[in-house]
Order: structure tokens, then C-alpha cells, then sequence
């Protein structure tokens, strides 16, 4: 699927016919599918349709089963909102009082899908035709074309006056420069732009990298960072108040959520706690928590303290409930020592080990060859770091297993 011709076959009988026969297809018998597909269908068709069906199997892990249904490009598949993340923002979005809203540069129309199944009406604009009508035959596809109008425009000249909100989600990948891009302002559109265009909405929601250096946020808006299942996915940055009138965004306020369960930290500001001697517990704070910089706010949570002053690991005394960190029973806290180590672990019969980093210039897969570990059931998690800044190792296992 390379121009608009191609894919609008695809939407014609015959082509949906290819796809529904390419439902279950094995990506392994793709010379042979192409083959027979051949005899009785044109080839840049046929082509078309084997792509779709790759594509369509690598966006389950986004969009789950709504994927067998739905069309995408390959930018659209890697540059998505994964359907969890994009239902977070979309209920956020809701409850703020959103009921129209323009979403700039949807892609393939992940977010606004989202944006539709809450009750939002939305403008989708992206600039690139053939991302517009995937977002059009996705909206077909689901159910969803009177809740999203399809604009093929440059986003920066379309006017936003009328609507609720603006959800803007510049391109941050580059063909040209061969992957990721990580200077806000070479976005497309830059996050300058992004930014004066939201504080003229009402509300205002912008996607951005996780990894954006916190001197590059406005102030007068809140950053969010979200991860899924422990994985950080994106940040945004919220303008504005409701439009009903309800609490909205926290200027300058920076903010950890998790899903699938939804637990949300707004940071009340705290300094950073101070370096102790490592107790029985370890707390690994979850990657939103540490791009947010909320690991004081989890430290006062569990009466905590940091183990170094550099590395983002928690201990504390006592073992206390946090959805923002994965507490771990300790049971040594060790200079590292290799040899030390394979011999600790082979006296006590250990057979699998999880082996984490964090300040450390071991790589784990390399230490995990020099251990040798036998055949032992026993388990254990194995922390490379540094305490009080010397390179250390701290063995345990996660608190779900304590007896």
C-alpha cells in the first residue's frame, strides 16, 4: 500500500475480500499466499493486501481485536497512542467537560477512536492524505464516522475557535533523519507551536516524548507521565480549566498515572529524601514515577529513603503498600564481587535469577553467563548498583513471594 489508488482498492469488494481471506494469515507462508493470490487477483493489489495483513498483526499489541478491523501505514503503526493510553486521555478529556474536540495530526486516528467512544466530537487533521483516509475507514470500520469529521490540512492553518479542546500530537520521527527525534522544537509541528496553539483553547492536551528534559515543559501547564503494565509510554502536557467548570490541570504540576489500574500521583513538590543505609525492603519506583520526578513523593508514602543519592532506588524498614514502586525483601546487600556471588548462589541452590540495573556498568545478560547457574528451583533478584556510592549487589525476592 504505497498511494491512495492502492488503498481505496482495498475498500472496493474485491480487495476486502483479500483481507477477510488473509485474516488468520501466517507471515511464514507469505511467498506461498502471494502465489496463489496471484492467479486470480492483480499483484500491487494482492501486495497491498499481504501488507495490510502484517500490519494489522503487529497493532494488536496497540489496539487489541479492534485491529483485525482496522487500516493502517506503517508510520500510523509505530507513531499510534496504544488504545489503553488513548482511553485514559480520552475519559481524562470527558470528565473535564470536552465535548468537541480538534485533534492535530491523528495519524491514523488512534486517539480520536478514543476521543469517539467517550462522546467527543472530532475534528481529525493530519496533512498527509493517506493517513486521512485510513482515519476515515477506521471510523467506518468501528462504527464511529458521525462522531469524526476527516480534514486533509496543514495543522497550523486550521482554526481551532469553536471547539473544547485541542489535542495536538506532533510527529517525532524522521525519515530523513533516520528514527526518533528528541528536540522538541524539531517536531513536526515544533513543541513552540504546539504549545501557543493549545493556550488558545480551553483546554489543551499535548503528546510528547517521556523523555523531554523537564526544562523544556511550560509552566503553566501540567505534565502527565503514563506507563502501561510498568512500560512508559508517553507524557502530556494539560492546559486549561474545564470546560463545565470542574477542577482542570495543575500549572506546573507534574504527575505519574498507571495503568491499567489507573493510580495517579500529582507531585506536591517535595526535595529530594535523603541517602540511608539499606533496610529490608527495596523500592523500585515505576518509570512514570522516576520521568516524572516523583520519587520523594513515593519515599514519603513509605517512610523511604534513597539507598544513593544518584540512583532512583528506595529502602525502607517496614513494608508498606505503594502502587507507584515494587517492593522487594531483602536478604544480603553485598560489595559486587562476581565469584562472590556465584558461590552464594550455588550454596543456596538457586536456578533462576532476575537480574536488574540501575547505576551500574554491568550488563546483566553478561553477568547471567559468568554465573552459570544450575539447575536449582529456587529463585532470586539480583539488584546491581551503588550504595553510598560504591558498586554493590542486593539480593532478595519480590514482596508478593516473602513468607
Amino acid at each position: 500500500m504505497n498511494d491512495l489508488d492502492t488503498f481505496s482498492a482495498l475498500l472496493a469488494p474485491e480487495g476486502q475480500s483479500l483481507l477477510a481471506e488473509l485474516r488468520d494469515h501466517d507471515p511464514a507462508d507469505e511467498l506461498a499466499a502471494a502465489t496463489r493470490l496471484r492467479r486470480d487477483h492483480a499483484a500491487p493489489l494482492v501486495s497491498a493486501a499481504l501488507g495490510q495483513a502484517r500490519l494489522r498483526q503487529r497493532a494488536v499489541a496497540k489496539f487489541g481485536a479492534d485491529a483485525r478491523l482496522m487500516y493502517f501505514t506503517p508510520n500510523g503503526v509505530e507513531q499510534s497512542t496504544r488504545a489503553t493510553v488513548a482511553a485514559h486521555r480520552a475519559a481524562r478529556l470527558a470528565a473535564l467537560g470536552v465535548r468537541t474536540l480538534a485533534d492535530l495530526c491523528c495519524g491514523i486516528g488512534g486517539d480520536a477512536i478514543a476521543l469517539a467512544r467517550a462522546g467527543i466530537r472530532v475534528l481529525a487533521v493530519d496533512r498527509d492524505p493517506l493517513a486521512c483516509a485510513a482515519v476515515r475507514a477506521n471510523a467506518e470500520a468501528l462504527g464511529l464516522a458521525e462522531q469524526i469529521e476527516v480534514r486533509c490540512a496543514d495543522v497550523t492553518e486550521v482554526d481551532t475557535a469553536g471547539y473544547d479542546a485541542v489535542f495536538v500530537d506532533p510527529a517525532r520521527r524522521s525519515k530523513a533523519r533516520g528514527g526518533r527525534i528528541f528536540d522538541p522544537e524539531a517536531y513536526a509541528p515544533p513543541l513552540s507551536w504546539a504549545v501557543e496553539a493549545a493556550r488558545k483553547a480551553p483546554v489543551a492536551a499535548l503528546k510528547i516524548a517521556p523523555g523531554v528534559p523537564h526544562d523544556a515543559l511550560p509552566e503553566d501547564a501540567e505534565t502527565e507521565w503514563i506507563s502501561d503494565g510498568g512500560d512508559v509510554k508517553e507524557a502530556v502536557v494539560w492546559f486549561g480549566t474545564a470546560v463545565d467548570g470542574a477542577p482542570g490541570p495543575v500549572a506546573g504540576g507534574r504527575r505519574a498515572t498507571l495503568l491499567p489500574a489507573g493510580d495517579s500521583l500529582l507531585g506536591a513538590g517535595l526535595p529530594d529524601p535523603e541517602p540511608g543505609p539499606v533496610g529490608d525492603w527495596l523500592y523500585e519506583p515505576d518509570g512514570a514515577v522516576i520521568r516524572a520526578h516523583l520519587v520523594a513523593d513515593v519515599a514519603r508514602q513509605i517512610g523511604g529513603r534513597l539507598i544513593d543519592p544518584t540512583i532512583a532506588y528506595l529502602t525502607a524498614d517496614r513494608l508498606v503498600e505503594t502502587p507507584y514502586a515494587t517492593a522487594y525483601a531483602i536478604t544480603d546487600v553485598l560489595p559486587f564481587h562476581v565469584k562472590k556471588l556465584k558461590a552464594l548462589l550455588r550454596e543456596r541452590e538457586v536456578g533462576i535469577a532476575v537480574i536488574k540495573k540501575r547505576g551500574s556498568a554491568v550488563e546483566p545478560e553478561e553477568l547471567r553467563k559468568k554465573l552459570k547457574l544450575g539447575g536449582g528451583r529456587k529463585s532470586c533478584t539480583i539488584f546491581l548498583t551503588r550504595v553510598a556510592g560504591a558498586p554493590s549487589m542486593l539480593l532478595g525476592h519480590p514482596a508478593a513471594d516473602a513468607p
